[in-house]
């Protein structure tokens, strides 16, 4: 299950974190369009400058590694799949370079031969807001004789998908579906009129510190761009107060509004937040920031799940779990946060998760810490409590 044949060679690829029971691919059909579309048309020359935006866990960069190719990501769990899966191949260190979302690639990384074509490969994303801080963030990097190719399953492809390329890149269409995917190609047009990149975005909270509003920025990653969803501001209304919480952190951070409004109401409290997401984190920084300068202590990790916070250490986590991978919908994530919270927490710590009342955290968590509580809810929305004993 994990072995991608490919037209240039047979690639063993694993999704990360290993899973004893994955039962997801670490590539898709998508993946394997591109790579045959690319050996049939023979794209890819040894002068070749290789640039590949979103690769989930290797399925472009792997079985192109020849190449030299450029990897933007934004995501901490792909960058790790595709180090582990260069290792298993055998693949040399720094072959494969792997920058994150947030830099500007002209301006940083020289990803353009001097004298080979300049090849741009898109996995879409599921955001759109990502997709069009990624094409404006490429744009800069492209000509006339630079090739963009992107690909899809065909139920993420979208109009709105195509029109932002239209409006960012150029002349865009689309190929013929394969295996429920589809490629999407995009022409530079050096004479179009393209405005600035509208992000990071930002919103004004419907409360205040001290009297003055609290702006939250937003980069593009990052769930609910201009005004607080309707699950956080729930949650936010219910976030416990209590001089007992030492270190409190907020599990996949998203913008951080979570922690933030955390360490407003328990002002004696480290705060800690985590998200795989580089401009997640990133929002977190910057919103924590403008509210506390250097006068509160906090710390932000880049990291999947809990790793990097020791166990045992921590007084209370608050949780929005994901129940999705990018496109691929499941628990497997939950639960993962759900353990690691549990090995983190001192005794009597407590774990705060909010849900959509199918998601049935609550038997969840019962099942994992022997308790939960439902604390409160509403028509949607339901907050559960476990402690661990």
């Amino acid at each position: 299950m994990n072995l991608l044949n490919s037209p240039l060679g047979d690639f063993t690829l694993n999704r990360f974190p290993l899973r004893k029971k994955a039962m997801l691919r670490a590539w898709d059909a998508a993946d394997e369009y591109l790579l045959h579309y690319l050996a049939e048309n023979k794209l890819l020359q040894d002068d070749t400058s290789l640039l590949i935006v979103n690769d989930g866990f290797g399925g472009l960069s792997i079985p192109l590694n020849k190449f030299q190719p450029v990897v933007i990501s934004d995501s901490y769990l792909s960058t790790q799949a595709i180090l582990l899966n260069a290792q298993n191949n055998n693949i040399d260190d720094g072959v494969i370079t792997i920058i994150d979302s947030l830099l500007t690639p002209g301006s940083t990384l020289n990803v353009r031969s001097v004298t080979g074509n300049h090849v741009v490969l898109i996995k879409v994303p599921k955001s759109l807001a990502m997709l069009e801080d990624q094409l404006h963030r490429i744009r800069p990097l492209l000509d006339e004789q630079s090739v963009i190719v992107a690909a899809a399953m065909t139920k993420h492809i979208h109009l709105s998908t195509l029109a932002l390329f239209e409006k960012i890149i150029g002349p865009t269409k689309t190929s013929l579906a394969r295996k429920k995917s589809r490629l999407i190609f995009s022409q530079y047009d050096g004479s179009l009129k393209v405005a600035n990149n509208p992000y990071p975005k930002s919103c004004v909270l419907p409360y205040k510190l001290d009297d003055v509003d609290i702006k939250i920025n937003n980069h593009a990653a990052v769930f609910s761009q201009e005004k607080l969803d309707a699950g956080a501001r729930f949650f936010i209304e219910n976030i416990p107060i209590e001089k007992k919480y030492k270190t409190i952190v907020d599990l996949g951070c998203g913008n951080g509004i979570l922690g933030l409004m955390a360490a407003i109401k328990n002002p004696l409290a480290k705060i800690i937040f985590t998200d795989e997401s580089y401009m997640a984190v990133e929002s977190s920084i910057q919103n924590f920031l403008s509210v506390f300068e250097d006068s509160r202590e906090a710390e932000f990790l880049q990291t999947d799940c809990l790793r990097g916070v020791a166990d045992n250490s921590v007084s209370l986590i608050l949780c929005n779990p994901p129940f999705h991978q990018d496109h691929a919908i499941n628990d497997n994530v939950a639960w993962q946060m759900f353990l690691e919270s549990r090995a983190a927490l001192e005794n009597k710590g407590e774990l705060w998760v909010i849900g959509n009342r199918h998601l049935a955290y609550h038997a969840k968590l019962k099942k994992l810490f022997g308790n939960a509580e439902v604390v409160v809810s509403n028509k949607k929305f339901v907050i559960v409590k476990a402690i661990k004993n």
